[in-house]
């Protein structure tokens, strides 16, 4: 008998750590690149997200440095800093997430016209599990 019940106790504990792996399997991973578009002011950043295992939700973070420039190109003594643009939980299915952040930067005082709004070093993040994807250039 205690044969027996050492065998079944050494069978569940090799299935435990087999299945322990598997449970938390996952690569968290973008699908491709993220998408960053402008339509006025509003900065919209759209991707896929995959390897993300058994989770129910994943936080997506969109910021970048916001820049308030006058019609010279010139910026105007104003607070223009990084600043999260957008964020949001998205549900995951199957271990995988779509996501889609849209957001208007602000700075201090306000860039009303004729001055525009200016984005650069746009970053999409999910920060819990260390993934980032920045982009070059000005939106």
């Amino acid at each position: 008998m205690r044969k027996r019940i050492a065998t079944v106790l050494l069978a569940a504990a090799a299935l435990a750590v087999v299945a322990l792996p598997v449970a938390r399997a996952g690569n968290p991973h973008f699908v491709g690149d993220p998408t960053i578009t402008r339509e006025g002011d509003t900065l919209t950043a759209t991707g896929k997200l995959a390897g993300l295992g058994n989770e129910e939700q994943v936080h997506v973070v969109l910021t970048a440095d916001v820049q308030c420039v006058n019609p010279g190109n010139n910026e105007p003594r104003a607070e223009n800093k990084g600043a999260v643009i957008a964020e949001g939980d998205f549900p995951v299915q199957n271990g995988k997430a779509l996501f889609s952040l849209s957001g208007v930067g602000t700075t201090d005082p306000d860039c009303s016209p004729p001055m525009t709004l200016v984005y650069s070093n746009v970053v999409v993040s999910v920060p819990n599990h260390g993934l980032t994807f920045t982009v070059s250039g000005t939106f």
